[in-house]
């Protein structure tokens, strides 16, 4: 099967499951996600520059409703699939542009707007940068700092971590996808989690897998209620 192509019709299997998981989103309709096997725990993955043109557009919208009583003066896109997202929501909070950090150094790149960062997806090591000939679109301003999907939260601290380099601390992180709640105890108090959509954790059970609802954090999901939670 091949992922995040459409959105499937309200309604979905209790599990356990296998190796996807209808995930609801804020209209009431379901993305279908691939499992993750982490060993003892699962978690639903979300790929944003593999999905369909119209499914991240639609969640770009979900993105930028959810923040939109932040008050962000400038949207960061955190690459690298955060960036899929970052324009679409500057564009939906109707800014004109948007700040994209980077993997790769340019030559008029500084060290000291820099910062080590890694993910669980890509564990490894490596420096993020930001050029310094936009630093200007920062300075006094109030900042919301976009990625796809929050999990262990050590790449988005890592944005935070650059962000304060360049003076600025973020306002709020918003994300389309929060994975479980392991990111919670790590993260900072003073800057606000908003998510289009929010995904458990799922526990190993004969059969498969099965959610863990108390791990899936809707209270950052101001779209749909609560009681959505599988």
């Amino acid at each position: 099967m091949e992922f995040w192509q459409s959105f499937d019709a309200p309604g979905g299997a209790e599990g356990p499951f296998t190796d996807r998981y209808p995930a609801p989103m804020p209209d009431g309709s379901r993305l279908t996600l691939p499992l993750r096997d982490y060993g003892e725990v699962a978690v639903a993955g979300f790929i944003a520059n593999q999905a369909a043109i119209a499914v991240a557009k639609r969640i770009g919208g979900w993105m930028a409703d959810a923040a939109r009583d932040l008050g962000a003066e400038v949207v960061v896109g955190m690459p690298t699939l955060g960036q899929v997202f970052a324009p679409l929501v500057a564009e939906g909070l109707g800014h004109t542009n948007w700040v994209a950090p980077g993997w790769s150094r340019k030559r008029w790149y500084e060290e000291g707007l820099s910062v080590p960062a890694s993910s669980s997806t890509a564990p490894g090591e490596r420096r993020l940068w930001l050029d310094p000939r936009v630093m200007h679109r920062l300075g006094g301003r109030r900042v919301l700092l976009v990625d796809d999907v929050i999990s262990t939260g050590s790449s988005a601290l890592a944005g935070v971590a650059l962000l304060e380099r360049a003076g600025a601390r973020p306002a709020a992180l918003l994300v389309a996808m929060a994975q479980g709640d392991r990111w919670r105890d790590a993260w900072p108090a003073d800057v606000a989690v908003r998510a289009a959509f929010a995904t458990p954790l799922f526990a190993r059970v004969p059969g498969g897998w099965m959610p863990r609802p108390e791990t899936a954090s809707l209270d950052l999901c101001p779209l749909f209620p609560r009681r959505d939670a599988a």
